[in-house]
C-alpha cells in the first residue's frame, strides 16, 4: 500500500492496542464510551456497539472482558456485558474488512492466537491475551519462554497487579514491564501490551497488501 491504512480501534481504552497497530504501520482511530484523555491518536467518544464501521481498512475490538475472567471474586452476572462479544463479532463480520477481536483467556472466542509477554524479549509480563481474527493467514506465533524473569501477574477483585521479590512494584515498573509509558493510574490494568498488536498488525498489513495486489 502507498498510504498508511486506517484501523478502527473499538473499546479502545487508553490505547495499548492502538500503539502497537500504529508502530506496525496503521493510522488508528479510537472509540470508547468513556473519555480517554491520554489516548495517543485520534479519539472519538461514542458507543462502540453502534459506531459506523465504514471507511476503515481493518477493525480491532476489545469488548469488556470482566465477564470472562477466571476469578472467584468477580460476579459475571452482576456485570452483565458478556453479550457484547458475540454481538461485536456479528457487527465486524458484516463490515467486509479484516478484523481482530481481543479478550482474556477463557473468553468465548476462537483463540487463533494466544500471545503472552514471555514471547517478546522487551516485555517483563506474562499477561496472556487471546485473539480471534477473520483471516487466519499469519505466521506461527513466537515461542513461549517462561524461563525469563518477569513481574508475575495475578488478579484481585480490584484488577490485575504484579509482584516481584515479595512486594508489589510501583505503577511505573508495571507500565514499563508492559511496554507502556504514557498511561497513569489504573489505565494500564486492562491495557494490551503494544507488542502484541504490533506483531498482529504487521501481519495484518501483509494480508491487506496481498488482497490489494490481487
Amino acid at each position: 500500500m502507498t498510504r498508511r491504512p486506517r484501523l478502527l480501534d473499538l473499546f479502545c481504552g487508553a490505547g495499548g492496542a492502538a500503539m502497537g497497530y500504529h508502530r506496525a504501520g496503521f493510522d488508528v482511530v479510537g472509540v470508547d464510551n468513556r473519555p480517554q484523555p491520554r489516548y495517543p491518536f485520534t479519539f472519538i467518544q461514542a458507543d462502540a456497539m453502534t459506531f459506523p464501521l465504514d471507511g476503515f481498512d481493518a477493525i480491532h475490538a476489545s469488548p469488556p472482558c470482566q465477564d470472562h475472567m477466571r476469578s472467584p471474586t468477580w460476579n459475571a452476572k452482576e456485570h452483565g456485558t458478556g453479550w457484547m462479544l458475540a454481538a461485536i463479532r456479528e457487527r465486524l463480520t458484516g463490515s467486509g474488512v479484516p478484523w481482530v477481536i481481543e479478550n482474556v483467556p477463557g473468553a468465548a472466542i476462537r483463540a487463533d492466537y494466544r500471545l503472552c509477554g514471555c514471547m517478546f524479549p522487551e516485555l517483563r509480563t506474562r499477561s496472556e491475551r487471546w485473539f480471534e481474527t477473520s483471516c487466519r493467514l499469519f505466521d506461527l506465533m513466537p515461542p513461549h519462554d517462561h524461563t525469563r524473569e518477569v513481574l508475575n501477574r495475578f488478579r484481585t477483585m480490584h484488577g490485575p497487579y504484579f509482584r516481584r521479590n515479595g512486594r508489589i512494584p510501583t505503577r511505573r515498573e508495571v507500565a514499563l514491564a508492559m511496554g507502556i509509558d504514557w498511561m497513569t493510574g489504573s489505565e494500564h490494568q486492562q491495557a494490551i501490551p503494544p507488542a502484541y498488536t504490533e506483531y498482529i498488525g504487521r501481519q495484518l498489513l501483509e494480508h491487506l497488501a496481498a488482497c490489494e495486489a490481487r
